[in-house]
Formats: structure tokens, sequence, C-alpha cells
């Protein structure tokens, strides 16, 4: 079947699938601990999706040309066998990627597992070295020791590795240029996003945010970077190459230099709702559709319809008065 584009001609070519709405951490970022403790009401089994509707449901985006997937979460190393999912994924026609995003604290257990499994790469989500600094951000008490040692166990077992640091003034914007160091000395590409006003419970505002422009102007006072060219349409990240090495440094910049008119992400929750965009306000259920029938067409015509509507411009037409007033999914439900 041919790809599909949506109602301002982006075409559906990355599904990100969040595979459980719980994590191991409290982070500040998207899982607060005075909205998400011991108490908080995460989805019963019975409303998550098994492996085999998960798989049947990426059959029928990569028919309609989705060629990347990434799992993610919560925490999507907590879903028990999460590899044995990633097995029955890497097998299906016209899929060519598959990533995942973790806080790599499971990793030093379960790397070798999943590049047996078929995983090509891990997004590695880290947001300073400072233990002191860390620890506030995570909620847990943990100590960057414990996400580095996982990145080691990716890179020994053979995964792609990248670093994730979202940046929030105030916060840790004093951990840019430690980690920047860091992971340039280490050969593994940084990357800086902006804090964003994902969800309703992270206290967003335009007054936390640290601009791609603001970080780079940092990073040149001590690097010398060069711009590089983006590898695919749609492809998010600002990209340079610190000058004489391989290795590169990268910028989200969701706030700032808005990415909407190339964007051709759909997210996938974990009770099998279809988000449009990292901001909706809505999903659309298609697990209803799986559990009541084992025919292909009616997920791929439900998904063809869904993305055809597409409108989404949030980033573009984000004001201080929309992102306070809109409803948002959160970030640990979504995934990112």
């Amino acid at each position: 079947m041919n790809g599909i584009k949506d109602g301002l001609n982006r075409p559906l070519q990355d599904l990100r699938i969040s595979v459980t709405d719980k994590c191991n951490f409290r982070c500040q970022y998207c899982m607060p601990a005075d909205i998400f403790g011991p108490d908080f009401p995460f989805l019963p089994k019975s409303e998550i999706l098994s492996f085999e509707e998960i798989e049947r449901l990426a059959i029928a985006f990569s028919k309609l040309g989705v060629t990347k997937l990434r799992i993610t979460g919560g925490e999507p190393l907590l879903r028990k066998d999460v590899a044995h999912l990633i097995a029955r994924l890497k097998n299906i026609p016209g899929i060519k990627d598959i990533g995942l995003t973790t806080n790599g604290v499971l990793l030093p257990k379960l790397a070798k597992d999943l590049v047996n499994a078929g995983l090509h790469r891990v997004n590695v989500s880290l947001d300073a070295l400072n233990d002191e600094v860390f620890s506030k951000i995570n909620g847990r008490g943990v100590s960057s020791n414990v996400v580095l040692k996982g990145i080691e166990a990716a890179r020994e077992a053979g995964l792609g590795v990248k670093a994730n640091m979202v940046v929030q003034k105030g916060i840790n914007e004093s951990e840019i240029i430690p980690m920047a160091k860091h992971f340039k000395e280490l050969g593994v590409t940084l990357r800086f996003i902006e804090f964003m006003d994902v969800g309703n419970s992270n206290g967003w505002n335009f007054s936390k945010v640290v601009t791609k422009k603001e970080m780079f102007k940092l990073l040149s006072e001590q690097f010398d970077l060069v711009p590089v060219d983006p590898d695919y349409f749609g492809e998010v990240a600002k990209r340079y190459r610190y000058k004489d090495t391989d290795t590169e440094v990268g910028f989200i910049t969701s706030v700032s230099e808005s990415f909407c008119s190339s964007c051709t992400r759909a997210r996938l929750s974990a009770d099998g709702k279809f988000y449009t965009c990292l901001f909706a306000s809505k999903g659309y259920d298609l697990r209803e559709i799986v559990r009541s029938t084992h025919e292909e067409e009616p997920l791929i015509k439900e998904i063809r319809s869904i993305w055809n509507q597409r409108k989404d411009r949030y980033s573009d037409e984000r004001t201080k008065e929309s992102a306070k007033s809109r409803e948002k999914i959160e970030m640990s439900y979504i995934g990112g």
C-alpha cells in the first residue's frame, strides 16, 4: 500500500509505541512526585495492549507507510519481556528501524537481550552528571552513575546510543558544558531538548525554557561546532559535529524553532489510543477495533481516516495563554 499524508501534506512514517505508563523515576519533567505518588491509579493490566495487539497495529501502520518504530513509556523496560515484543516487530515487512527510549537503569540487565531481539538503538535520558542536581530531577535520589552504567552496557552490547538532556532554566543549565564534555570524550551523541509543555503537570512556562540559541552560544564558547545535514525528511534534531571528530551534538527545538511542518510522527498509548501530536488533547481508540475483529482492513481504514484529517500545528501556534489553557495528555502516558 502507498503511504498516506495528512491535511498539511505530511507523511506518516514514524510510530512511537508506549508499552507502559509506569516508570521507576518520578521525574519533575513528566512524572512529578506530588502527582504521580504511590497511590496514583496507573492503567490496569486488562486495559494495556498485549504484544499480539501491538504487533497487529504495527502491521497496519506499516502498510500505511510507517518504517520506523520507537518503543517508549513510561519506562518501557519495566514491561515484562519487552524484548519478545521487539523480536515480533522486527519481522514486520517495511519496518527498517526499531529504537527505544529509556532512563537506562535496567540496560545492564537487558541490553544483550534487546540486541538479540533486533533492537537497533536506544535514547537514554540523562539530565545532569552532578548527583545533587540529577537526584532532584529524578525524584528518587538515583545517581547519574547508574544511568552511565546503562549507557556503557548498551554500547558494549552493540546498540547505537544517544543521550537526551532536557534543559530547564534554574534547574540544570549549569550541566550543559559538563554533559557536552563528557559525551564528546565518550564519542556518544548528546541531544539537548528544550523544556516543553507536554501535559499539564510539569509547571511549564516560557521563563523556564533555555532555547537552542542560548545553548548553542554557550557551547560555541567551548567547542567548534560544524552543521550536519539532516539524514531524512522529518528529522527533528538540529545537528552539529564537533570539528575534527565524528561525534555529534543536537538540539530539539520544539519551543523556539518549531518543526510542525515536517512532523511525520504518530503515537500509540499503552491502552491503544492513537495520538497525532505530542501535545494532543485527545486520542482515538484503536484498541476497541483490535479487540472486536481480527480483520486488518478496519484498522487500516480508521488510521488512514484519522491521519488524513490531521492538521496539528501546536508548536507553531503556542502562546502563553494556549499553553496554560489547553489540556494535553501527559508525557508518561503518551511517551516521547
